[in-house]
């Protein structure tokens, strides 16, 4: 008789924690996504010839994943050819709002440029705000996002004693979560999303004692916007900001805060801007063309640091058949000199990438 009552618990059991799942609704996808690139790189360093290497290779930001709903309350999850979870997270719609929790793409992130080299690259390095896919709790009012984002703390400062580092993976103290803020309004002609992140942490510098300590604290703020004019379309960003590299914010340009030489942090400030321009020529082709630049400039003891990127593609979207494409792109992806004054820092040269080639893409 107990042998019967335990199974018929746990029979009770499994139906009562599954069935909420058999009621959901599951909606499985995948993206395979290949690139097949020729990449021209200049060093534009004296003697040293351009080196030309051929990609032909799985990206690796192709993807398989599902998202499930189940009355007010969903999720989903993505996983990366990595393979490497992207995204895991759940939801609860509570009736005035929404409730995220668990790692996705933060407020900071809208995907305005269709650049494919560099596993797509969107010109989110070049201008485009990027955040990531962080882990969060996120509250949504209609266009208007809150989210609460775990704090970036294992980066490194360069430290222009001696010209070391000095790494962040120790000796670090966090208070609060990041908190990003955005809103999105958006009609069918137009969208506009302003947004604002902020994030604070102490650093144990080691300079000149191994017990100074710092605050790193960063700041984003931002304007993205997109108009259609019928089968041409205009989209772009404008970002700024203090220690973005600090809080995880896409650049490609060094970011971060720097220790001096008396351990003192010394703010970098940043901006950034990327446009770019689009037309549907027919449910086959779709052409665009867009442009993105970012700086980065920190003054310390004697000596001020300069540092700039760009980026520019145009491409061409063929549709083979539904959600079987190809996108031809040729474009550059370059960093001008490090220029500086007072030459604490030496002045380089960063690479210059030259590219053509297609990413091929089979969405199912």
């Amino acid at each position: 008789m107990k042998k019967l009552f335990v199974c018929a618990l746990a029979v009770a059991m499994v139906f009562a924690f599954t069935a909420p799942t058999m009621a959901a609704d599951w909606n499985f996808y995948g993206s395979a996504r290949f690139a097949t690139f020729s990449n021209d790189v200049d060093t534009k360093v004296a003697r040293v010839e351009s080196d030309t290497d051929t990609q032909w290779a799985l990206q690796g930001n192709a993807r398989i994943g599902a998202t499930v709903s189940a009355g007010d309350v969903g999720g989903g999850f993505e996983y990366g050819s990595g393979p490497n979870l992207r995204k895991l997270y759940g939801t609860w719609n509570f009736g005035a709002g929404t409730l995220l929790i668990g790692q996705t793409y933060t407020p900071i992130a809208e995907f305005y440029s269709n650049q494919v080299v560099a596993a797509d690259n969107d010109l989110l390095f070049q201008g485009m705000a990027y955040h990531g896919r962080r882990g969060q709790i996120r509250l949504t009012f209609g266009g208007f996002d809150v989210a609460f984002v775990t704090p970036v703390t294992q980066l490194t400062l360069a430290n222009t004693a001696g010209g070391t580092t000095v790494s962040t993976a120790v000796g670090v103290d966090t208070t609060l979560p990041q908190i990003v803020l955005s809103y999105k309004f958006a009609t069918d002609m137009f969208s506009v999303k302003p947004y604002l992140g902020w994030a604070s942490y102490d650093f144990t510098t080691g300079i000149p004692t191994a017990t100074s300590q710092e605050s790193v604290d960063s700041l984003v703020y931002g304007l993205g916007g997109k108009v259609n004019f019928g089968p041409a379309y205009v989209a772009a960003n404008f970002m700024g900001g203090t220690n973005l590299g600090n809080m995880g914010i896409a650049m490609a340009t060094a970011s971060n805060a720097i220790v001096d030489a008396s351990g003192k942090i010394v703010d970098n400030d940043s901006m950034g801007y990327a446009a770019v321009v689009g037309f549907k020529a027919s449910d086959m082709f779709t052409i665009e063309g867009g442009y993105g630049y970012v700086s980065s400039e920190v003054q310390y003891i004697g000596a001020k640091q300069e540092d700039t990127a760009f980026s520019y593609y145009i491409n061409c979207v063929i549709n083979m058949a539904p959600g079987v494409f190809v996108v031809p792109e040729f474009g550059i992806i370059s960093g001008d000199d490090i220029k500086n004054a007072g030459g604490v820092i030496g002045t380089t040269e960063q690479t210059e990438t030259t590219y053509f080639g297609a990413k091929w893409q089979i969405n199912f």
